[in-house]
């Protein structure tokens, strides 16, 4: 059982072919906030049928508009 395990299963019952969360999603999804030890349990995510392509931080100033 990983710490992620309902966040893996939100992914997965998403049912897209892809996905973009923001960290803040996550977190909520996850109910624990997400730290270095993510891009460790990222890999988990494979058992669910999908792989982390990307992870990017922006800045929510840039995204004002």
């Amino acid at each position: 059982m990983s710490k992620y395990d309902s966040l893996w299963e939100y992914v997965r019952d998403n049912g897209n072919s892809s996905l973009k969360m923001t960290f803040e999603q996550i977190q909520q999804i996850a109910g624990i906030p997400i730290d270095h030890s993510f891009l460790k349990y990222k890999k988990e995510l494979t058992e669910y049928g999908y792989k982390v392509e990307k992870i990017s931080m922006i800045f929510s100033e840039n995204l004002k508009t």
